[in-house]
């Protein structure tokens, strides 16, 4: 349970409001608020949920469960534990141009598509304007922090790269678009108050370009004009920044040509991007354009950001979850500097932050911010329940609901949990899909380590595959080795990242009655894309508008090579009785079996088909 605590009264303010106001500037106060929300974690908790109730408990969603009934008792025994597939249709309805009433009474602005898919389409959560709001309020709640650890990130600047992605006009009206792109569009970001600790050097015409590629080259371009100014670099996700990284590598010789000359590129035709770059580019720079071209033609690239952004102290990236497996590469990049990931947040709502932002990666946990939403936690378990490894993909991706929900304060240290939440837009004991693990309490409030996403086995950019959507994906390659007359016997998989974007890579084994067939590359290519146009809409988005994910790779390795991967789990503890072949690989050891016996290798030569998302009637 949590860790004993002083008694602590709730002061007048935070019973009033749920979103207490929040100065970013005043990091005594803002540290103040979090130690008053943390220490009256339960109260703030049952006032949470008593708000949501008694805002939303005669809708349509809520009153076929309650029947007019409210409270805490009520809720936990009659409102279900639900997933996705419970609320589409309430969502879709709304998009079709239902009344938002049916699940909340405050109005829908918008629909927020999430990386995870269903039917592969991307899901849609609801939102308003006043969880704008709600998100801006953790924003500025973690700017103090970071300031406690780090010194004089108010005399200079950073540069976060940030990106807007596609969106779409639903038949009721509203937008349907990504989380981030949301945010950065609103008002609450546009007209932002000034805040002298978060000032970029990425104009807001050059993040709402909607050329990925000419925001990109515009905002790297702002960035280096202003090097000397730069105190810390970052973008939201680490395979966004790596994608810089290598964007700046292929580059750097057109942007010192631009610093040099005083004029950007003719083929940024995106007037706001255009105009918002000159307004730094006054006048030709050949000083630093001769400075930048002398790092950037130094190889390896090891230690760039810190020799092209001298004064930079942290990279502000996600280092947790599928993020982790760029750590070595950031490293590399980065030439040692610390990893800051400071907040937890997902397309449903935004959860926490992290309170110790200067810890390794590996030690990375957030605490739950409690008026943000109401929280609840499946205690879950796996084949070897308390061993953190018990959760690598090579080992478990499955785990089983062991009890009822609890409450935030009341989850264990040590435990492992899914998180579930009820939140003030429309979404009633929504099961979120993120494993967590208690790492500890924050005076009342507890600390989570994010371990992984519920049943996902791929993942590189925001794309996210699980077990079942790989098998149905590989299912439908299958038919095409009928040619080769042979048939697929086994198979895994593994996210390479060893180069920039990252790509699938798929272990195939198969069985042939002629020992002299010969794999026919017209063959194992369409294989590779047919895999590739059965995976869901936001992968399909990665490859073919992103570019964050590399064409997928096939190898064809020889008969007995999963017999040998078998062996080395065997030798490794798995049960003889109890083994599967994995469908997911990360062991360096896993994967260098297979390697070893690769026969054939054979990429997509094509991008999978996507168009954006259409939201209609049925």
């Amino acid at each position: 349970m949590r860790s004993p605590s002083s008694p602590h009264v709730m002061s007048a303010s935070l019973r009033m409001t749920l979103l207490p106001k929040c100065d970013p500037n005043d990091d005594e106060a803002t540290m103040k608020l979090i130690e008053e929300l943390t220490t009256n974690a339960a109260q703030v908790q049952r006032q949470v949920l008593d708000e949501i109730l008694a805002r939303n408990s005669n809708t349509e969603y809520l009153r076929g469960f309650l029947d007019g009934l409210t409270g805490y008792h009520f809720f936990k025994k009659k409102v279900p534990v639900t997933e996705y597939e419970h609320v589409r249709e309430y969502i879709e309805r709304i998009a079709n141009g239902a009344p938002s009433s049916i699940i909340c009474t405050q109005p829908i602005t918008e629909l927020l598509t999430s990386s995870g898919t269903s039917g592969g389409q991307p899901k849609m959560m609801p939102s308003t304007s006043e969880e704008l709001d709600r998100k801006t309020f953790l924003y500025d709640l973690q700017v103090p922090v970071i300031n406690k650890y780090v010194d004089g990130l108010d005399k200079g600047k950073g540069m976060y790269l940030m990106f807007v992605k596609p969106e779409i006009s639903t038949p009721s009206g509203l937008s349907a678009r990504p989380v981030l792109t949301s945010y950065y569009k609103s008002s609450n970001f546009l007209n932002r108050h000034f805040n002298k600790h978060l000032i970029y050097t990425s104009p807001n015409e050059t993040i709402l370009c909607a050329d990925s590629r000419q925001s990109m080259y515009s905002q790297l371009l702002c960035g280096l004009l202003q090097c000397d100014d730069v105190l810390r670099v970052g973008a939201v996700f680490s395979s966004a920044f790596l994608r810089a990284i290598k964007f700046l590598e292929d580059h750097w010789q057109e942007l010192c040509s631009n610093i040099r000359a005083g004029e950007i590129s003719e083929w940024i035709t995106d007037s706001g991007s255009r105009r918002a770059v000159m307004r730094i580019m006054r006048e030709p720079n050949p000083q630093l354009a001769e400075r930048i071209k002398a790092e950037c033609r130094k190889e390896p690239w090891e230690g760039i950001i810190r020799r092209l952004w001298p004064r930079t102290k942290y990279v502000d990236v996600i280092v947790t979850g599928s993020m982790a497996q760029y750590i070595p590469l950031l490293d590399f990049y980065s030439g040692g500097l610390p990893l800051v990931s400071t907040m937890y947040a997902s397309s449903e709502c935004y959860f926490g932050i992290n309170l110790q932002p200067l810890s390794s990666p590996a030690e990375v946990s957030y605490t739950l911010i409690p008026n943000m939403a109401y929280f609840e936690f499946l205690p879950v378990k796996s084949d070897k329940q308390g061993d953190e490894e018990a959760f690598d993909a090579d080992k478990c991706n499955r785990m089983e609901m062991v009890a009822e929900a609890v409450d935030l304060v009341d989850v264990e240290v040590g435990k492992y949990y899914e998180l579930v939440v009820t939140t003030f837009t429309g979404l009633y004991r929504y099961r979120v899909g993120d494993i967590l693990m208690v790492t500890g309490f924050h005076n009342s409030a507890p600390n989570f380590r994010f371990v992984h996403r519920r049943n996902i086995v791929l993942s590189i950019d925001t794309d996210k595959t699980n077990e079942e959507d790989l098998l149905l994906a590989i299912t439908a390659a299958k038919p095409l080795l009928a040619p080769l007359g042979c048939l697929l016997s086994e198979y895994t998989s593994y996210a390479d990242t060893s180069s920039i974007p990252g790509h699938y890579i798929l272990f195939w084994e198969l069985k042939s009655n002629n020992a002299a067939t010969e794999l026919d590359s017209a063959v194992m290519e369409a294989c590779c894309l047919m895999v590739e146009e059965s995976l869901d809409w936001v992968y399909r988005r990665c490859r073919s508008r992103d570019c964050s994910v590399g064409a997928l790779e096939i190898r064809v390795v020889r008969a007995g090579a999963f017999d040998a991967l078998m062996d080395l789990c065997l030798t490794n503890g798995s049960s003889v009785n109890q083994y599967k072949t994995p469908r997911c690989i990360s062991s360096p050891e896993a994967i260098a079996v297979l390697d070893g016996r690769v026969v054939g290798r054979f990429f997509s030569r094509s991008a999978p088909h996507w168009e954006p998302l259409r939201v209609g009637k049925t």
